[in-house]
């Protein structure tokens, strides 16, 4: 179990853009504040069993997969370090991008 969950400036700025292009597209908030429940719900449960998500190639990170996302995070210690919340509906070039520039 960690203590802490800490978001890197990078993965809550992309995040908070995630939530900004719903709200453009959608008109409202509701979907945004429904997909940042789920969310903050997915790292509760990752903050008390932490090796549930995968290992990926990248040495001592971990992805969580839900039906339209993917939580890329470390465990260091008693802290979850949330790298990168991606939504799977964008181009998933762009992904490959924000991971090699990690």
């Amino acid at each position: 179990m960690v203590k802490r969950v800490i978001w890197t400036v990078r993965a809550d700025h992309i995040f908070s853009e995630i939530l900004e292009y719903y709200i453009k597209r959608n008109g409202t908030k509701l979907y945004s504040n429904q997909l940042n429940v789920k969310i903050q719900s997915i790292l509760t449960l990752l903050s008390r069993q932490p090796f549930l998500g995968v290992k990926t190639s990248f040495p001592e990170v971990r992805v969580f997969v839900t039906s339209d996302s993917k939580i890329f995070y470390q465990i260091s210690g008693d802290r979850l370090i949330i790298l990168l919340v991606w939504d799977c509906r964008q181009n998933p070039e762009s992904l490959e991008l924000y991971i090699k520039s990690k």
